[in-house]
């Protein structure tokens, strides 16, 4: 397994805004080879820090996803957003293999 943490800052005040995008995605990902969950993770305690969280089977998988027509066309969409504040922000990414469960 293979997980990817995608998390990003906004204003407090378009944190609703932006789960909102999310919970109504494309879904594109979830037909992708070796995908296995998405979670949209927000703090507790500052409510404009959101994570996304991918699983897949394994890293091959992730990036081939990441190499995919598909994520290029979702990753174009959302730099075209009509909120530039939000259509600019940059997720700091890490990924991790799982090695227990």
């Amino acid at each position: 397994m293979y997980t990817v943490f995608s998390t990003f800052d906004v204003p407090n005040e378009k944190a609703d805004e932006v789960i909102n995008i999310y919970k109504n995605r494309s879904r594109s990902v979830d037909n992708a080879d070796g995908f296995v969950d998405f979670l949209l993770l927000q703090n507790d305690k500052r409510a404009g820090e959101l994570t996304v969280q991918l699983i897949f089977t394994s890293k091959e998988a992730y990036l081939k996803w990441v190499r995919s027509e598909e994520f290029k066309k979702i990753h174009d969409l959302e730099k075209k957003y009509p909120d530039q504040e939000l259509a600019a922000v940059i997720p700091t990414v890490k990924q991790y293999k799982v090695v227990a469960k």
